[in-house]
C-alpha cells in the first residue's frame, strides 16, 4: 500500500478531534487517521466513532484503558501501522497546534527520497510560533540547544512532534527499548534514528498555540527531558 497514516494521540480532546480529522481527510493525499485515545472522559473516543461513520475505509480508532502517557501512545500506534501495510507514518497533535495543511510538505522530503524522516520545525529557517509568551518560546528554544549539545545531533527541533516516518525507521528502532513517555520521547524517537544512520530533513511551519482545550505539560514531564537527555548520551546501547 502507497499509502500514509496520520498517528493522533488524544485525552479530552472532543473540541478539537472532529475539526482535525474534517481537514486530514480533505486534503487531496493518500492518507489515512488512527487516533489513539486513552480513555477520555469528555467521551472523544465516542466523538471518532460518530466520524468513522463517514469515513469508515481511512478513520481508525485505537481505544487504551489507562492515560499512560504520549510516548506509550505513540508506541501503541506505531505497532498498529506497522502490522497493516503503509509506507509511511506521520505524527501530529490532536489540537490544531501543527497545521493539517503542511502535511503535504512534511510528507515530500520522505517521499522524494531526500530523507527517511522528516520533522515539521519551529526553528530551522521559516519555521515560527505563534500565541506562545516570550518566556516559553525561549524555553524551548534553549531546551532544544541543550539536546544538541549534549546529544551531538543536527536538529534544530528537537522536542517537535509534528513528524513523518519512512516505516523503515520504525522497524528498524527496537521500540521495545524506548523509555520515556513525554517530550523525552520526541528527543529519543530522532536520536534512535540518527543513530541507525536515517537522514533527518527539517521542514518549517509555524506552530500555533492550542485553542481549545488544556496543555499536557508540566514540570514532571519538563523533568523526564532534561535528565533523560543525559541518560540517552551516556547509556551504553540505544534503541
Amino acid at each position: 500500500m502507497n499509502r500514509g497514516i496520520v498517528i493522533i494521540p488524544t485525552y479530552n480532546e472532543r473540541g478539537n478531534i472532529a475539526g482535525v480529522i474534517d481537514r486530514v481527510l480533505a486534503l487531496d493525499a493518500p492518507l489515512d487517521i488512527l487516533v489513539v485515545d486513552d480513555s477520555s472522559p469528555d467521551g472523544t473516543a465516542d466523538l471518532v466513532r460518530e466520524k468513522q461513520t463517514e469515513h469508515p475505509e481511512h478513520l481508525h480508532l485505537l481505544e487504551r484503558k489507562t492515560k499512560d502517557g504520549l510516548g506509550t501512545a505513540y508506541i501503541a500506534g506505531f505497532r498498529w501501522c506497522l502490522a497493516r501495510e503503509y509506507s509511511e507514518i506521520f505524527e501530529m497533535d490532536a489540537d490544531l497546534s501543527h497545521n493539517p495543511n503542511d502535511l503535504p510538505r512534511l510528507h515530500e522530503p520522505c517521499l522524494k527520497g531526500i530523507a527517511d524522516m522528516s520533522v515539521g520545525s519551529r526553528y530551522t529557517s521559516g519555521g515560527r510560533v505563534k500565541n506562545w509568551p516570550l518566556g516559553r518560546i525561549l524555553i524551548s528554544y534553549f531546551a532544544s540547544l541543550y539536546v544538541r549539545a549534549v546529544l551531538w545531533i543536527a536538529v534544530r527541533d528537537t522536542t517537535a512532534g509534528f513528524v513523518c516516518y519512512k516505516r523503515e525507521v520504525l522497524e528498524a528502532i527496537d521500540l521495545d527499548r524506548i523509555e520515556f513517555v513525554g517530550y523525552a520521547f520526541q528527543i529519543e524517537m530522532k536520536y534512535a534514528a540518527i543513530r541507525h544512520g536515517f537522514r533527518i530533513s527539517e521542514v518549517p511551519i509555524t506552530f500555533i498555540d492550542r485553542q481549545v482545550g488544556t496543555s499536557k505539560m508540566n514540570m514532571g514531564i519538563f523533568k523526564e527531558a532534561f535528565f533523560g537527555v543525559l541518560k540517552m548520551r551516556f547509556r551504553k546501547r540505544q534503541p
